[in-house]
């Protein structure tokens, strides 16, 4: 490129950051008219560095040096470019190749602030400075760099190490001290800027995304307009999502833990604790569980104790979601995670999870159940009474497991009435339900139910399943009734009154009391082969305590 076409194209970067320093004055950041003012400029830019590996300018008062030859002038006082960077001893502004979008945006922002107005007590070497562009350096004058700065960071630096981390501390302490009332708090930052700064710290190391939480928990100490604290709101929930996204569900941990300190403080201003609670409530809303369960479906993993971890730090508002979740899950491993997440969150609001008995599918009933019989909640009772009669009998056989262990008169009740279910493997569920509860109500019931004439038309397996629960009680009223029963004679005893004897004998064993061996020995020799093999067992499993 000729000289006078390099300064034609200097001049025209010169005009398109005049333009840009108004629109950015003038426009929201995503107005396209400022979107387009500054991809104009960055263009430009790339035009110029095609050739050239850096553009140098010098600054005088009034007038802005290309290559020795003017590019800029203006003589006014105000709205003067050169006189700008020169009142605050800029002699030299370079831009490098490899100038950023984001470093073009920053530059024009600094230059587009109003440095009359009382709230701007910086500069803008001091702006450059704290923005630290990598790509656009400045020479200043001598005269105007703060001997106080320096005399103050030497001070402090004979008593800290001089390591780059040191410097940059105190450089940023002796610069916030001289800041003082500063009202000015953040530059605006768009959503697609704070992507992108996740994006970089997450392409880094752990210590960038720790420093990038620091940073936001930092701002909230230092906002005071109720528009900054939604902003940071804001910035928090695009941390806690893209982070989701990324799989790094221990940097949403670390958020929710240092949110919980903040809610748990007593010296937190009222409105930082406002924004802890919003926070933490958005981790359990349902678009954070909706990429909780997209990780969960995915090949991706979650490790057991980090989830637990997470869902430790939620609300009940996450109750519902996670239902929603738990019918979407393709694995048994991951539903058993949510499960878990369930029974540790339904305890704070067992209502909620009555929801969930409604569901049209058959699984999530199934699993709201189990979840319900793991709280042990005594007021579930009511609500599973429909889901007993439903058409699944994977649900009725949860279902019963679930009152079995919850017991109380009301559910022995209905137990009662599920061993005249249609269903054998519901029937036998519900016998050995009953002799979970331990109560002689339902003690009394099954032995009624083996009293009866129609107990003889069972089968034999299902007659044996009546006497393993009966073996449940180890009393003397059950030992009675089991001698009574192989005391009993008949004129002309059939396979069923063995069948019944065998099971005695077998519930015997079960209940293991030494009194019922001499009882049994009588058996040994009986001509009934089923009945012999089952005394011959008994007297065994009570001899060995087994």
């Amino acid at each position: 490129m000729e000289i006078c076409e390099q300064l034609t194209t200097v001049r025209n970067i010169i005009q398109a950051i005049l333009k840009a320093k108004k629109i950015v004055n003038l426009y929201p950041e995503n107005n396209p008219i400022y979107i387009k003012a500054l991809k104009e400029l960055s263009d430009r830019f790339s035009e110029f560095f095609q050739d050239n590996e850096s553009l140098k300018l010098n600054i005088d008062k009034n007038t802005i040096f290309y290559d020795s030859e003017s590019v800029y002038q203006n003589s006014a006082m105000l709205d003067n470019l050169a006189l700008l960077f020169f009142k605050d001893g800029v002699r030299e502004l370079t831009f490098k190749n490899g100038l950023t979008a984001k470093e073009t945006e920053a530059f024009i922002k600094i230059i587009s602030l109003d440095f009359e107005k009382d709230t701007i007590d910086e500069d803008v070497v001091t702006l450059f400075w704290e923005k630290d562009l990598d790509n656009i350096q400045y020479i200043v004058e001598d005269q105007f760099l703060s001997d106080d700065y320096e005399k103050k960071a030497m001070d402090e630096l004979q008593q800290k190490t001089s390591t780059p981390e040191s410097i940059e501390e105190i450089y940023s302490a002796i610069f916030s001290e001289e800041e003082g009332s500063k009202n000015e708090i953040i530059l605006p930052v768009t959503d697609e800027d704070f992507h992108s700064l996740l994006e970089e710290f997450d392409k880094h190391n752990q210590d960038k995304t720790d420093k990038s939480l620091n940073m936001l928990f930092e701002l909230f100490s230092e906002v005071e307009k109720e528009q900054e604290y939604l902003d940071i709101v804001n910035y928090f929930k695009m941390f806690i999502e893209f982070f989701i996204k990324k799989g790094n569900i221990n940097a949403v941990v670390d958020v929710q833990s240092r949110l919980k300190k903040l809610i748990d403080n007593e010296r937190t201003d009222r409105e930082i604790r406002k924004c802890a609670v919003k926070l933490l409530s958005f981790t359990g809303g349902y678009s954070i569980i909706d990429l909780i369960g997209n990780i969960l479906n995915s090949s991706q993993k979650i490790e057991e104790n980090v989830f637990k971890s997470f869902v430790s730090f939620l609300d009940t508002n996450a109750i519902l979601p996670f239902m929603k979740l738990l019918g979407e899950l393709k694995a048994i491993h991951t539903r058993k995670l949510v499960i878990d997440a369930l029974v540790y969150l339904g305890k704070k609001d067992i209502s909620s999870l009555y929801k969930g008995l409604n569901d049209p599918r058959w699984y999530v009933v199934r699993n709201m159940a189990y979840i319900l019989r793991k709280i042990n909640d005594k007021n579930a009772f009511t609500y599973l009474l429909k889901p007993l009669e439903h058409e699944d009998i994977r649900v009725r056989k949860e279902v019963i497991r679930t009152l079995g262990e919850l017991g109380g008169d009301k559910a022995i009740t209905s137990l009662q009435r599920c061993l005249h279910d249609n269903n054998i493997h519901v029937r036998k569920t519900a016998l050995s339900a009953l002799g979970n509860t331990g109560a002689a109500a339902a003690k009394q019931i099954i032995m009624e139910q083996i009293s009866d004439k129609a107990f003889n038309d069972n089968s034999f397996d299902e007659k044996k399943q009546y006497f393993e629960a009966l073996a449940n009680w180890k009393d003397r009223d059950v030992y009675d009734f089991l001698v009574k029963m192989l005391s009993k004679r008949s004129f002309f005893p059939g396979s069923k009154d063995y069948d019944n004897k065998a099971c005695a004998v077998y519930c015997l064993g079960l209940i293991g009391r030494k009194d019922a061996i001499p009882i049994l020995n009588e058996y040994k020799n009986n001509s009934n082969k089923l009945l012999r093999e089952y005394s011959f067992s008994a007297v065994q499993r009570i001899e060995n305590g087994i």
